[in-house]
């Protein structure tokens, strides 16, 4: 027993030192040597991989390796948006509130309490006030007007050009969407009654407010395949109607003449 396990140990560490000595011989016939005297060695299949010494000679073998590839434009090219008209962008900072226009003395205080009174610290929401005011005396009747038909498409103009200007700020903003879509539709059909009833009023409002009246279309139904096909059922069942009393009126009009001819035999003497 103790001679069979001296032999079979035998045989291993001569099985490791021939793979060591081709080791070593692969690797010597293989090497090159670089610059700074370090030796790289190709790794061969059935060994370990031979790790330089320095990082630089490593950084150049991941680059050697990498493959160029073409840059793919996943990211969409930034369209800047073009600026919208303000319908503010005209009123003075040095004009008054709404509420100090009619104090006298507003104008004489020093210039910290004239920018409190003046539009130059006023919200938005107050801007918005005087210019729904501005509006409005353009379009009035007289100065306790306020109420008209005027009065009211002077308010919807100031509401509908402050929501366009929201809504080309923040494009996904449904609920203000639709309210502005409620007011054009509103102001739509006020001007469509002043144009029928005081044209002379209506062309002042479109003039005053810069409102482009466009006409509405004849026919609002959004064109399907069952509406098209049932239009043009419709127009050949009357196309065939129209025949069919066209010749009935033909036939009478043959039997009239037939009886009137007869009428004037029997009275004409034989």
């Amino acid at each position: 027993m103790i001679l069979r396990r001296a032999f079979s140990s035998a045989l291993c560490l001569g099985e490791w030192s021939t793979a060591i000595s081709s080791f070593t011989r692969n690797s010597s016939v293989l090497a090159t040597k670089h610059g700074s005297g370090s030796v790289i060695a190709r790794p061969l299949s059935g060994f370990c991989h031979y790790r330089s010494n320095s990082k630089e000679e490593q950084k150049e073998k991941r680059n050697k390796s990498l493959t160029v590839q073409a840059v793919r434009c996943y990211a969409r090219p930034i369209r800047k948006k073009q600026d919208f008209p303000s319908q503010l962008a005209d009123l003075p900072p040095s004009l008054l509130k709404k509420e100090y226009a009619g104090i006298q003395c507003a104008n004489q205080t020093d210039d910290l309490v004239k920018k409190l009174l003046t539009l130059e610290l006023a919200s938005h929401k107050e801007k918005l006030k005087i210019k729904t005011e501005q509006m409005i005396d353009m379009v009035r009747r007289n100065p306790t007007d306020n109420g008209s038909t005027e009065v009211q498409v002077a308010t919807l103009t100031v509401n509908i050009r402050n929501l366009q200007e929201h809504l080309h700020k923040h494009p996904k903003d449904k609920s203000n969407k639709r309210r502005m879509l409620m007011a054009i539709d509103r102001r739509k059909k006020l001007l469509k009654y002043l144009r029928r009833t005081r044209y002379d009023l209506f062309e002042n409002v479109c003039k005053q407010l810069g409102i482009t009246y466009t006409f509405p279309l004849e026919y609002y139904r959004k064109a399907t395949r069952r509406w098209a096909a049932k239009k043009a059922l419709c127009i050949k069942v009357f196309n065939e109607v129209r025949k069919q009393r066209l010749a009935e009126r033909l036939r009478q009009k043959e039997a009239e003449a037939v009886k009137q001819e007869s009428a004037a035999k029997e009275e004409s003497p034989v």
